[in-house]
């Protein structure tokens, strides 16, 4: 009995990207093709709260692993501004340069 009421303690403080509460219901539909900066940050979010586990993102969404931690890399490099797909070459830029090139 008192598991129970921990899990659900649990589940009521998981926050979402902007502050709010956030359960299952409240993360993309499984469906989701197009990928805004907000639907993305939920579902790091949701995983970094314990609501799936990595795994069962990657499946529901069906994202690659590495696509799941670029996002999750991208919040805590630069924030969740940082998962706006027109900023990745300015974030990315030092990656994507040659070792010497100016």
């Amino acid at each position: 009995m008192r598991s129970d009421y921990l899990d659900q303690r649990r589940l009521a403080d998981v926050l979402g990207p902007e502050g709010s509460p956030i359960t299952l219901d409240d993360l993309p539909p499984p469906d989701t093709t197009r990928w805004v900066i907000r639907r993305k940050a939920a579902v790091v979010a949701g995983v970094r709260a314990g609501l799936l586990s990595l795994e069962e993102a990657c499946a529901r969404y069906r994202l690659s692993v590495e696509e799941f931690l670029s996002w999750q890399r991208m919040i805590e490099q630069h924030g969740v501004r940082g998962l706006r797909v027109t900023r990745l070459k300015e974030y990315r830029g030092d990656e994507l340069q040659p070792q010497g090139a100016d």
